[in-house]
């Protein structure tokens, strides 16, 4: 097995199964129901954002805190704390969802069934960020703020983009990095690993998906890392030179045991 292919095989396992999209979709559409039913006019939306939406997730086969994010936009109060909007979507939570467990995780209410994890995040959409697409939705703590504001569809606008232009080998390296994020104790959040891959600069010359995975693992830095987390970082980074020093000197069999390496195999 070459390296390429031993990477498009483990990107493609992946991806969430037929049967996991559909119990997903399914528990989607009646939490959507439910909060129509709860909210009324009150809920003046409510939509996926996140890695589920951007085709990212990780099946929780390879991670066990993957979530699908949702965004519940209520009406718009101004010099309301964002505890107040939280404590409405806890109620709301709590009154359909007894049975499964709840508990906030600053800035959201999470929700854990049987097959996944929702994130429910209240948000308010003011005339202004309406305007330029915004949300603003409960800080997290350390941040000292309120509210801060989210553009999720734009996120998600740019990741398709460059997924295009780069011929669809950038949700793919998404996945693997994350994978190996999760092994190391999550070194990154998962946006972060989303927002560099959009920001790295690949070359014309890279085609097969080994060069793009090289090019993204290249392009990251220590800056904000802790010493644990910028050792785990020069240890990729290691692997990663060595398969293809292995691949250019023509020794494939080497190649491929090094690059089993970075997944732990």
């Amino acid at each position: 097995m070459s390296v390429n292919t031993y990477l498009n095989s483990l990107s493609s396992s992946m991806v969430l199964s037929s049967d996991e999209q559909e119990k997903i979709s399914t528990s989607i559409t009646t939490l959507r129901s439910r909060l129509n039913s709860y909210f009324g006019h009150n809920l003046k939306d409510m939509f996926i954002f996140g890695s589920y939406d951007r085709g990212t997730i990780l099946p929780r086969e390879f991670d066990d805190r993957s979530d699908v994010d949702v965004m519940v936009l209520l009406d718009y109060q101004e010099n309301v704390k964002p505890q107040t909007y939280l404590n409405r979507v806890r109620k709301f939570v709590e009154q359909y969802y007894s049975t499964s467990e709840i508990h906030q995780s600053s800035p959201t209410i999470v929700l854990k069934l049987k097959h996944i994890k929702f994130e429910l995040v209240p948000a308010k959409q003011s005339n202004y960020d309406l305007y330029y697409d915004g949300y603003q939705i409960p800080a997290p703590a350390k941040d000292y703020l309120d509210w801060i504001t989210t553009y999720p569809k734009s996120i998600a606008n740019d990741l398709y983009k460059k997924n295009k232009e780069e011929n669809f080998n950038i949700k793919p390296i998404i996945r693997l990095l994350k994978y190996w994020n999760v092994r190391n104790y999550r070194v990154y959040s998962s946006f972060e690993i989303e927002q560099k891959a959009i920001a790295c600069y690949f070359y014309s010359s890279d085609s097969s998906i080994f060069d793009y995975f090289y090019r993204l693992i290249i392009s990251l830095d220590t800056n904000n890392l802790g010493p644990y987390s910028s050792g785990k970082l020069d240890s990729l980074k290691s692997k990663i030179r060595n398969v293809k020093s292995y691949l250019d000197n023509d020794m494939p069999i080497s190649a491929e045991l090094e690059i089993k390496k970075i997944f732990g195999e």
